[in-house]
């Protein structure tokens, strides 16, 4: 039992956790020291500061008419609307009148190519990395915090920055239905405890670790783009590629904040779509892996410790349901018979019902009391006895798309999730 909570919760989120607390207790003291409100920012450098104006933002659409109007006017109340670029990506949709009437410059694609393809597009006809200092990927569903850039740029000031990782999270409004709210409130905690259980971490200086810079919302220096190889062949998505990169080439640090660079994205609110996008994710991950492979140092050892334990994880949740099968009815052979096989013996032995579900349901559950303390949603605690199963589903997900890395190839190409009416920009909570 003690076995099974520990994979369940991961020896990496742990790890991470336990190097985040000492990175919050560093950041504090650094607070005190100075009397400011800045986290681990470095000292102002006038000369390396970057402005808004400096700021050029990329979205590539396919078929967003329905956000992208609210995702421009939450942009361009952030930098002029001149710096804001779309790239349509072989759009069918009302998606480049949108733009144009917002005021946004537009780049159309007749034909679909892809996000990481249309992003790239969009930099070479743009010439972002040659016109300005910073340039942030946005998706075309993301709102952007009215402080997005006002505590996201200062990281810029080190030189050794050269990406900050966006913080995400749910966007309203709610979708209508109940499975539509399930699915969006586990994704919450989802991202609850890969940012702050993780990802805070791994964003240490002395660490830096960090295996995605999310595209949804997040900056890179305009100078790495051109080292950077976007349209690498074969991938389904191009942010773990971007990432490996950056980790791969030595071009500099990953900053992430939980507190820095807040953006708001819109969660898939049924299941067909939920599958798709876990899917589509899973799929870019491996597929990203087994583009790089594996080298020396920290990012790399960390990146084979996590995939170890991912792949144990989900094999432990897939195996659960039938495992605990057998061996329940071994233990109701034993109360009917009073005798076990030696093969009986041994299945109920190993690994009791009781213990499982128990094992399972206090290390998932304490995911949800964190979310529902952070989150301020007392809802979470009912929900958590239930987003176990959507674990299960996750590690089928998973290891499904493993195989499919190394058979198959994607050609990028991609479709968004249905999309919901956005609310107007909102503010960071």
């Amino acid at each position: 039992m003690i076995i099974l909570l520990v994979v369940i919760i991961g020896i990496g989120t742990l790890f991470w956790s336990m190097a985040g607390l000492v990175r919050f207790m560093s950041e504090r003291r650094h607070r005190k020291a100075l009397g400011a409100a800045s986290s681990d920012h470095p000292t102002f450098i006038p000369e390396n500061s970057v402005s808004p104006s400096e700021v050029a933002i990329i979205i590539a659409a396919h078929n967003e008419d329905i956000v992208i109007r609210e995702t421009i006017s939450a942009a361009a109340a952030l930098v002029p609307a001149v710096n804001i670029h779309v790239v349509s990506d072989g759009s069918t949709d009302g998606t480049v009148q949108a733009c144009l009437e917002s005021g946004a410059q537009v780049l159309d694609l007749k034909v679909n190519k892809g996000k990481a393809g249309a992003l790239a597009a969009g930099i070479e006809y743009f010439n972002l990395a040659k016109n300005f200092k910073v340039v942030m990927l946005l998706d075309a569903d993301t709102r952007l915090s009215r402080d997005y850039l006002e505590t996201g740029l200062p990281a810029f000031q080190s030189p050794q920055v050269v990406a900050v990782a966006g913080r995400v999270k749910t966007a309203s409004p709610p979708p209508p239905t109940y499975v539509g709210r399930f699915l969006v409130a586990y994704r919450e905690r989802f991202y609850q405890v890969v940012q702050l259980l993780h990802k805070y971490g791994q964003a240490a200086k002395a660490i830096n670790v960090v295996s995605i810079v999310p595209g949804f919302a997040s900056m890179y220096r305009a100078s790495v783009l051109d080292k950077i190889n976007i349209t690498a062949p074969g991938l389904v998505i191009e942010d773990f590629n971007m990432t490996f990169e950056l980790h791969a080439k030595k071009l500099g640090r990953i900053y992430f904040h939980p507190k820095a660079a807040v953006a708001y994205t819109q969660d898939p609110c049924s299941i067909r779509d939920y599958i798709r996008q876990m899917h589509r994710w899973n799929l870019g991950f491996w597929q990203t892996v087994r583009l790089h492979g594996l080298g020396a140092g920290r990012f790399w050892l960390a990146l084979a410790v996590h995939i170890f334990e991912l792949i144990s994880c989900s094999l432990m949740l897939v195996l659960l349901v039938p495992v605990l099968l057998v061996s329940a009815y071994f233990q109701i052979e034993r109360q009917a018979t009073g005798e076990l096989s030696p093969v009986g013996a041994f299945a109920a032995g190993v690994l009791r019902p009781q213990d499982a579900v128990l094992a399972v349901l206090v290390a998932d559950y304490m995911f949800s009391i964190l979310a529902a303390i952070v989150l301020r949603r007392p809802a979470y605690l009912a929900l958590g006895l239930v987003f176990p199963v959507m674990r299960i589903l996750d590690a089928a997900i998973c290891l499904t798309t493993l195989p499919k890395a190394w058979f198959a190839r994607s050609s990028g190409k991609w479709a968004s999730p249905t999309r919901r009416p956005q609310l107007k920009q909102l503010s960071p909570s």
